[in-house]
């Protein structure tokens, strides 16, 4: 299953930001939250916040949520998108990549948090949470066939994304991310 690309340069650009990453992060980890809440939870200004959900929304990737109070809580509009700079004019390609470079880096950072704060986790959660690393050398071909595998795994348990209700007593948001990538040819 390929998600649709983003191809509008400016909206990729929206996404070079590493403190939208953040809030993206969030919000698809809490579900809604009101510029104040993101700050509290962020460590960063409620104008900030605010303004770098609205540059969000602006592009198609937030949206507001009916609320009956002044707080205008968001939330996430588009669930899965990929960013690559294949067939893009050479601004394009650029934003993209600044984009996808914006995206790992944000996730190694929370990586990083939360492999320091493992040891803060009830025992367990602690045998479940880590890294894995594997090489294998394999046809282009069957590292699509492979990719496609994982990613099916990873789909796993999406609707408890999309419906809370779903979601059993004691889950957790839990992220899980895959790399992939290929070791350039040696001459």
């Amino acid at each position: 299953m390929t998600e649709p690309r983003i191809r509008d340069p400016k909206a990729l650009r929206a996404l070079s930001h590493p403190f939208r990453w953040k809030l993206i992060n969030l919000l698809t980890e809490e579900g809604a939250q009101t510029a104040t809440q993101c700050s509290e939870r962020l460590d960063e200004s409620v104008a900030s916040c605010s303004y770098h959900l609205n540059m969000l929304a602006k592009y198609g990737f937030v949206e507001e949520v009916e609320s009956p109070g002044r707080q205008k809580p968001w939330r996430i509009a588009k669930k899965r998108e990929a960013i690559s700079p294949d067939g893009l004019d050479p601004e394009g390609a650029m934003a993209a990549e600044a984009a996808a470079l914006a995206y790992v880096d944000q996730q190694f950072e929370m990586l990083r948090e939360r492999l320091i704060a493992r040891k803060l986790l009830p025992w367990e959660w602690r045998d479940s949470v880590g890294t894995i690393d594997s090489v294998k050398f394999l046809t282009v071909e069957e590292l699509a066939e492979y990719k496609a595998e994982l990613e099916a795994l990873l789909r796993k348990y999406k609707e408890r994304a999309d419906d809370p209700s779903l979601r059993p007593e004691g889950s957790r948001p839990v992220r899980l991310f895959l790399g992939v990538t290929v070791a350039p040819e040696h001459e």
